[in-house]
């Protein structure tokens, strides 16, 4: 089934300037790019877009992080989208992350992890109209 998911390519990525790396592997993976765009996260912004974390001892940090500089979010399109983004990223601390996955090549810790990435086709909506108009996307 085609889905759609969010990729946010994270201020580390950007300081990094992994961009271009990091969004090769995802078009050679085959998936379709809809929607991107550069911008830099307010602190309202960063906190209801993960509101889902707040109360956890990692929430400030995150978005103090996700704060920090510039962020590149992705819509992207594909069979089996989600599942076979979680994939090509690897696992959320680039320690524990397969090899050549995303994560395990560019990432430094579990908290600058270079890439966000929907956890299911819902959130995968939700997550996309919260940075693009549907207009946005092509």
């Amino acid at each position: 089934m085609v889905e759609r998911t969010l990729c946010i390519m994270k201020p580390d990525c950007v300081r990094k300037n992994l961009q271009g790396e990091v969004l090769a592997r995802i078009q050679k993976a085959g998936f379709t790019v809809l929607g991107m765009k550069q911008l830099r996260l307010t602190l309202e912004e960063a906190g209801a877009f993960y509101a889902v974390h707040k109360g956890r001892p990692f929430y400030d940090g995150l978005v103090e992080f996700m704060t920090s500089g510039p962020c590149v979010p992705v819509a992207l399109e594909k069979e089996n989208a989600v599942a076979d983004y979680r994939t090509l990223i690897g696992a959320t601390d680039p320690k524990d992350a397969a090899e050549g996955t995303v994560r395990k090549l560019y990432a430094d810790n579990k908290g600058e992890n270079i890439v966000h990435g929907s956890d299911s086709a819902e959130n995968g909506k939700i997550e996309i109209a919260f940075f693009f108009a549907e207009s946005e996307l092509i």
